[in-house]
């Protein structure tokens, strides 16, 4: 088990409530914290529908996740 802060934006916020939790949980890659967190808060979102940051860098989803890291999870963004 991990213990991470998880940090919401847009819709994923509205689907946990809060903008950022910490959480323990049993996950090695960032793909492994979007699933967690997806069925913790009920959310229906793809992860096509998500683009991951670990400790503010960008990541991709196969991307390892260490004990006490901020995973920031948000929706792309489109300008227009």
């Amino acid at each position: 088990m991990k213990t991470l802060t998880v940090k919401y934006f847009a819709m994923f916020r509205e689907h946990a409530g809060a903008s950022e939790e910490t959480l323990e949980l049993d996950a090695a890659t960032a793909r492994d914290v979007f699933e967690q967190t997806r069925s913790r808060h009920g959310s229906s979102e793809p992860i096509g529908h998500c683009k991951v940051a670990i400790n503010d860098e960008m990541a991709d989803w196969t991307a390892s996740v260490k004990d006490g890291d901020v995973v920031l999870l948000f929706p792309p963004v489109a300008g227009g």
